[in-house]
């Protein structure tokens, strides 16, 4: 059989699942600004194992952690915009640019939204041997010992802090931030009775459901999730549309080609599409799967970055 050009574009077009990123000679790094271990981190792993069989391609997750996760977005803003990095996040990047004084890089114009992947709702959970059973509890003690009810977050800054923060001044109290470095960290403390409450996303706090160590006291989202059925939201519990999502989405360096932008957002969605994958999700981090791409993952971004940007701003908030 005589090989002709024609036919190697043929064979190439049937094994290109998503011809934009079909690159074996190059493998492909998704970065995450976090430690291993956390949400984002697993997200980056579960994608990982799946693309390589998709696209045919070599693909290693790096965590590159520090600065309130911008060191991470830094790497990605400086790379080659082909195709070959991707930024793998978690809502606190939306906070960066009012964070940090010196951010190294503009999050809204260095980076371009892929695809964004789903939300969960922050929960505040208190240490079981604690009295407080509600909000209303928190507010009270709050009143009667100002400072002396301390909550425990993964860091300055973060949404949980940002929400409490919020959630304290409409309830006209003071409560005590302790940050911390990460949820492991932070959960123990808060097991060990060392600090009082924890703010984080759902996974992390209904993983310890089971343990008759934590008990759930408000949930963020507007509607209660069925794995905290008796639980309130904040809405309910006088705090008309108060809400606060954990997010996680996918970006990649600007100027990076609109095929490859798609043929990525294409890939992300068939895998986060698979029943399995899709369930697995559901149950570790409680997520509600949006699978909305990079128009729609904008819109969403960008509001983000002004609603949280005016909370650190009216607190003078600094990382």
């Amino acid at each position: 059989m005589k090989i002709t050009r024609r036919n190697l574009l043929a064979a190439s077009a049937a094994f290109a699942v998503t011809p934009a990123l079909a690159q074996p000679a190059k493998n492909m790094t998704l970065v995450v600004p976090f430690p291993p271990g956390g949400s984002t981190d697993a997200l980056a792993r579960l994608l990982q194992s799946h693309l390589q069989t998709k696209l045919g391609r070599t693909v290693l997750v790096e965590n590159k952690s520090g600065a309130a996760g911008s060191l991470g977005a830094v790497q990605v803003a400086k790379s080659a915009p082909d195709g070959a990095t991707f930024l793998v996040t978690f809502d606190s990047h939306a906070v960066i640019p009012s964070i940090l004084e010196k951010p190294g890089l503009d999050v809204e114009k260095d980076l371009v939204p892929v695809f964004l992947v789903g939300t969960a709702p922050y929960v505040l959970a208190a240490n079981a041997e604690r009295p407080y059973k509600t909000f209303a509890d928190v507010v009270a003690a709050c009143k009667a010992s100002p400072g002396a009810v301390k909550y425990a977050s993964v860091g300055i800054g973060t949404l949980g802090h940002l929400a409490m923060t919020v959630l304290g001044k409409k309830a006209g109290v003071e409560i005590t931030h302790v940050p911390y470095r990460g949820g492991g960290p932070a959960m123990n403390d808060v097991l060990g009775g060392h600090v009082d409450m924890i703010i984080g996303s759902a996974a992390l706090v209904t993983a310890q459901l089971g343990t008759n160590r934590l008990r759930p006291i408000l949930q963020m989202g507007r509607e209660r999730m069925a794995v905290l059925k008796d639980t309130q939201t904040a809405i309910e519990a006088g705090f008309p549309d108060f809400e606060t999502l954990a997010w996680w989405g996918v970006f990649a360096p600007k100027d990076t080609p609109p095929d490859i932008i798609a043929g990525m957002a294409k890939s992300v969605k068939e895998i986060l599409s698979e029943p399995a994958v899709a369930t697995q999700l559901q149950e570790t981090q409680q997520m509600t799967l949006l699978l909305a791409d990079g128009k729609e993952f904008s819109t969403f971004f960008a509001k983000q970055v002004s609603i949280w940007g005016q909370v650190v701003r009216e607190n003078n908030i600094k990382a």
